[in-house]
């Protein structure tokens, strides 16, 4: 491999919140941040940008435009103006613009749980209300666990007054990468309420088995109408602190509320995270695919410890991103997943609670990291349960 995804990186002296939230002794495997250098390519663009020595406000990123346009074509054949292209400093900030920009105070939001946290917390951030239904938790022959959309339950949760929802595309944290039959379905569940669709899809390049991403925008133009995806490189790249996102927004109309939304309160771009946004779209392709290859095996090998050494957890096999979403609880533990994981083994892993509804009693393992690491932290989580 041309790319060292074994090389352990001392992160608790490089400002990381994920490392340094915890204590030393602590092996954190939660923030949704990978433990690899970034693309090389992505560090030659800074350090160039660095040398220039000026960092003024910035707003003019010809480049960078054209490599989003000309990645969405090659990828997926999605066909995107310029002007449908709306720069945001982070996912985060964009679930929280798009709320406040559609309907009014008290208005509905659509969430589908278990999901990412923000999610949940965006829609009262801006002084909506937050509905939700449950997705259908099966257990395949292999052992691993199965999500699947119940959609008669979603469409129950619809109130008069629900005027958007959120959709995770790839799912957060369940893993789980949305066949086309079920894209049309929440499509059309969108186009019969009038929902406006906002599509979550910064996982998207994360793809652990051989299938395409397919954006929901791109099934029809009626459908691109009514959507707002979010988009960013800072999972893929590992460059999430750079603050870089954006938003495809077809619609003349919807991108005027969001634009009008966002004035005053939400900031540019990144200077720095535009230039390695550019970057990661337009020289990284190596790198990803060996990523990718990486991440592949770090899965496999996760999935098959937990089944040999750890029975009474169950996992899924994520199609896609490098979260692993673990039930635990048959295992009879004296307190919540994550306090007993953290205090008996000193690993540090997400409460499935964070992400509602049907999130109780499960943990979300972060595999994004060296070999060497997961086999530690997941040899700890063994040894705690067998000291039970």
């Amino acid at each position: 491999m041309a790319y060292n995804f074994d090389a352990i990186i001392d992160r608790r002296h490089s400002d990381s919140a994920k490392w340094n939230y915890v204590a030393e002794d602590v092996l954190p495997m939660w923030v949704a941040d990978m433990d690899f250098y970034a693309p090389p390519p992505i560090i030659d663009a800074l350090q160039r940008r660095a040398a220039e020595g000026v960092f003024g406000y910035a707003s003019h990123f010809p480049g960078l435009y054209e490599n989003i346009r000309a990645r969405l074509q090659r990828l997926y054949g999605w066909e995107v103006a310029q002007e449908e292209i709306v720069l945001l400093p982070g996912l985060v900030s964009g679930l929280n613009v798009v709320a406040a920009a559609i309907g009014a105070a008290g208005d509905g939001v659509l969430v589908n749980t278990p999901v990412y946290g923000p999610f949940l917390s965006a829609p009262a951030n801006q002084a909506r209300t937050l509905q939700s239904a449950q997705q259908t938790l099966t257990q395949r022959e292999d052992g691993t666990l199965h999500y699947e959309v119940d959609f008669d339950a979603l469409d129950a949760a619809v109130q008069p007054d629900t005027r958007l929802t959120y959709l995770c595309s790839p799912h957060n944290p369940t893993g789980r990468m949305w066949r086309r039959d079920e894209l049309e379905c929440f499509a059309e569940l969108a186009q019969r309420h009038n929902l406006v669709l906002c599509s979550d899809e910064i996982h998207c390049e994360l793809l652990l088995e051989n299938r395409p991403h397919i954006p929901i925008a791109t099934l029809s133009p009626e459908v691109a109408r009514r959507t707002i995806t979010l988009l960013a490189p800072s999972k893929t790249y590992n460059i999430p602190g750079l603050g870089a996102s954006f938003a495809i927004v077809q619609d003349k109309e919807l991108r005027k509320q969001m634009e009008h939304a966002a004035g005053g309160i939400v900031p540019h771009l990144n200077l720095m995270g535009a230039h390695a946004m550019e970057a990661a779209y337009g020289e990284c392709d190596a790198w990803l695919a060996e990523l990718l290859d990486y991440l592949r095996a770090n899965r496999d090998f996760a999935v098959e410890y937990i089944q040999a050494h750890m029975p009474q957890l169950r996992c899924t096999r994520p199609e896609a991103t490098y979260l692993l979403w673990i039930d635990c609880r048959d295992a009879n533990l004296p307190t919540t997943a994550d306090k007993f994981f953290l205090e008996q083994a000193k690993v540090a892993m997400n409460n499935g609670a964070w992400f509602g509804e049907g999130g109780d009693g499960f943990v979300r393992l972060n595999f994004g990291c060296p070999r060497a690491t997961l086999v530690e932290g997941l040899t700890r989580m063994k040894d705690a349960l067998a000291a039970l």
